[in-house]
């Protein structure tokens, strides 16, 4: 079960700094890359292999729960394909999510590591589909360096408690923060029980009312995450395919 510790280390973080206002707190946070204008395919290199944020080529998870009160059913899957953005060689991860046993969206998404093994998000493309399967415009797509877009860290190399930093930044689409609240919490998944697990919480400007939390354990990635604040959902690690 998620310690109880780990929901009140997100409300007291909440409330003592808000997202607008927090700093990363680490100079990789702030610096050379940390614009576009700066990116640099120098500091940058393949594959990903951050423990918190493992994107080994081949290797699909399974995550198993609820949206809106709905069953859903989410499949991570870490392709063999890259893309150059920037300059910069990135892992192209396919994510598809059913609800109600109906595929509802498609995303594609690139991440890519620096040398000091922060993880960064350089941008999605996403396709979301109506009850029937066919496509509908959808919103939050976006590309590091179209539009004013940038790319931002999902996960550093070494997180520390309080860090606080953007995984993205699209104006009017795109805004999130992450913030670093627990790294030895005990979380149990249909998959398994993993200690040790950094616990992290995900808010937005433009979605004020709502808190998420992330859960990502050692050699595995993100094996849970939740919303205890805002529409229901919560999504958890159920099995892991390994291989192409």
């Amino acid at each position: 079960m998620i310690a109880v510790l780990a929901l009140s280390l997100a409300s007291a973080a909440l409330v003592a700094c808000s997202p607008e206002s927090s700093t990363a707190g680490k100079a990789a946070f702030d610096s050379p890359t940390s614009t576009v204008s700066r990116i640099d395919p120098r500091n940058f290199d393949l594959p990903v292999d951050n423990p918190y944020f493992p994107l080994e080529p081949g290797t699909t998870y399974r995550h198993k729960g609820v949206k809106e009160g709905r069953p859903a059913v989410d499949v991570f899957k870490v392709t063999d394909e890259t893309k150059i953005i920037l300059g910069v060689a990135n892992t192209m991860v396919v994510d598809t999510l059913y609800v109600d046993g109906r595929l509802e969206e498609i995303a594609h998404d690139w991440y890519t590591q620096d040398v000091h093994g922060n993880v960064w998000y350089f941008g999605e493309t996403i396709q979301e589909f109506d009850r029937r399967g066919n496509p509908i415009p959808a919103k939050g797509a976006w590309q590091a360096g179209v539009d004013g877009a940038r790319p931002g860290i999902v996960m550093p190399a070494r997180p520390e408690v309080g860090d606080a930093f953007r995984p993205e930044y699209y104006k009017g689409t795109a805004e999130d923060r992450y913030r670093v609240l627990d790294l030895s919490a005990t979380v149990k998944t249909p998959y398994g029980t993993f200690s040790n697990v950094l616990v992290m919480s995900e808010q937005s400007r433009l979605e004020p009312g709502i808190l998420g939390l992330k859960f990502h354990a050692i050699g595995f990635g993100q094996i849970k995450e939740s919303v205890p604040e805002g529409p229901h959902e919560t999504l958890s690690l159920v099995s892991v395919t390994r291989g192409s």
